[in-house]
C-alpha cells in the first residue's frame, strides 16, 4: 500500500506519546515513591503534545477531514471509531495526571495515571487492529501487528521519561532495565512479523481469485479494468523493490531495538548524568528513526488484493 507521510507520523507520534503516558502512568503507580513532580509534569505535557499532533495529522489523509466527527458514531463495529472514542477520552485523565503529582501521597490521585495508561494502551491496540482486522492484506493477518504497536509505543515512552528523568536529576536504574527488557520484545515481535509476512508472500494469484485454475495455473489480465490509474491503483499497488526492503528491515532492526537496548545496557554501567542522558538521546534519535522506517515498510510492504484485478500477478 501506498505509505502516506501523514499516517506514518499520526502513528509514530501519537503512539510514542500514548506510550510514554502509559509508562508514566505505571512508572508513578509501582514505585516506592511518586515521581518527581517536574518530571511527571513534562512527561505529561510532552505525551499530550505528542498525541495532539499525531492525530492532527492523521485528518490530512482524508478526503473530506470536515466529516471526521462522523467516525465517532460507529463505535460499535469500526476499529477506527474505537480508536477515536478512547483517543478523546485519554485526554481526561492526560490532563489529571500533572495534578496527582502535587499530592504524591494521595492514593486516588495517583488512579489517574493508572486510568490514563490502561486508556493509552486501549488507544494503540485499537489502532493495531484497524489494520489486523484487514484479511485482504495478508502481511497485516497476523498476531504479531497489535503487539508491534504497543511494544514500539511503550518502548518509545520509556526512552523518554528516562531521558527527561536525567535532566532533572531523577534518574531511576528501572528505566534502563525496562528499555532493554521492552527493546528485546519489539526485536522479536518485528523479526517474527517479517519472517510471517515472507513466508505468505504470493499466496494469493489471479488464478485463485477468478476461480479460473489452481495457485499454479497461469491466468492474465487480457485489457486494464481502467485506462488510467485510479484510486487503488495509487493507493493499493505500492511495489518497494525486494533488495531496498532488506536493506530498510535491518536499518529499522538496528534502530529501532538494538541501538536503544545497548545504549539502555551502559546507561547502568557508567555514571554521570551528562553521559547517561547523551546515551539515552542517542537511543530516543535511533528509536525514532528506526520507528519512522518499520511503520514505512509496514505500509510498502502490504498489497490488497484487490491489484490481483489490475494486473498483481500475485500478493
Amino acid at each position: 500500500m501506498h505509505p502516506a507521510f501523514s499516517v506514518i507520523f499520526f502513528t509514530t507520534s501519537s503512539g510514542a506519546g500514548y506510550g510514554l503516558l502509559f509508562m508514566l502512568g505505571m512508572f508513578n503507580a509501582q514505585m516506592d515513591k511518586s515521581l518527581e513532580a517536574t518530571v511527571g509534569i513534562s512527561c505529561s505535557g510532552l505525551a499530550i503534545i505528542l498525541i495532539t499532533a499525531g492525530l492532527l495529522s492523521s485528518t490530512a489523509h482524508l478526503g473530506h477531514p470536515e466529516r471526521a466527527w462522523r467516525a465517532f458514531s460507529q463505535w460499535r463495529s469500526s476499529w477506527l471509531s474505537r480508536e477515536g472514542v478512547l483517543a478523546i477520552l485519554t485526554y481526561i485523565p492526560a490532563i489529571m495526571l500533572p495534578v496527582s503529582f502535587y499530592f504524591p501521597e494521595d492514593l486516588a490521585w495517583k488512579g489517574w495515571g493508572l486510568i490514563a495508561a490502561i486508556l493509552s494502551a486501549g488507544t494503540v491496540i485499537c489502532t493495531g487492529m484497524i489494520y489486523a482486522s484487514l484479511k485482504t492484506i495478508r502481511p497485516w493477518d497476523a498476531w504479531q501487528v497489535v503487539p508491534a504497536y504497543l511494544s514500539i509505543a511503550m518502548l518509545g515512552g520509556v526512552l523518554m521519561v528516562a531521558f527527561i528523568a536525567v535532566i532533572f536529576d531523577a534518574y531511576h536504574p528501572i528505566y534502563s532495565w525496562s528499555t532493554m527488557g521492552l527493546a528485546a520484545l519489539v526485536g522479536f515481535i518485528k523479526i517474527s512479523f517479517w519472517r510471517s509476512a515472507d513466508r505468505n508472500k504470493n499466496r494469493s494469484t489471479a488464478a485463485t481469485a477468478t476461480g479460473l485454475g489452481g495457485a499454479s495455473a497461469k491466468v492474465s489480465l487480457l485489457d486494464s479494468p481502467t485506462t488510467s490509474e485510479n484510486y487503488i491503483m495509487r493507493e493499493m499497488g505500492f511495489v518497494v523493490a525486494r533488495k531496498y526492503s532488506k536493506k530498510l528491515r535491518k536499518i529499522s532492526g538496528y534502530s529501532l531495538f538494538v541501538i536503544p537496548a545497548l545504549t539502555a545496557m551502559l546507561t547502568v554501567m557508567i555514571e554521570g548524568k551528562a553521559v547517561i542522558a547523551t546515551l539515552i538521546l542517542c537511543g530516543i534519535i535511533a528509536y525514532s528513526v528506526g520507528a519512522i522506517i518499520e511503520r514505512w515498510l509496514f505500509f510498502a510492504e502490504a498489497k490488497h488484493v484487490v491489484t490481483l484485478y489490475y494486473g498483481v500477478k500475485s500478493v
